[in-house]
């Protein structure tokens, strides 16, 4: 499993790389956020989709980490 990297990113592209990605893995996903608003979204939309959430600060990034 990869990492999304969707740092620099404005929304909604972080969420649709996020969509992309769960068609190659349905199951599990991480993506890597460099903001609030873009964790948020992701956040609304994987809760959304049933994921469970983890989250870890990286410095100043954000993991999301997010399974079935």
């Amino acid at each position: 499993m990869n990492i999304i990297d969707a740092r620099g990113m404005s929304c909604p592209q972080p969420v649709l790389m996020t969509k992309n990605a769960l068609k190659k893995s349905p199951d599990i996903v991480q993506i890597l956020v460099d903001n609030e608003t873009a964790k948020g979204n992701i956040e609304r939309y994987l809760s959304h989709e049933g994921f469970f959430l983890e989250f870890q600060n990286q410095d100043d990034d954000i993991l999301i980490m997010g399974r079935k």
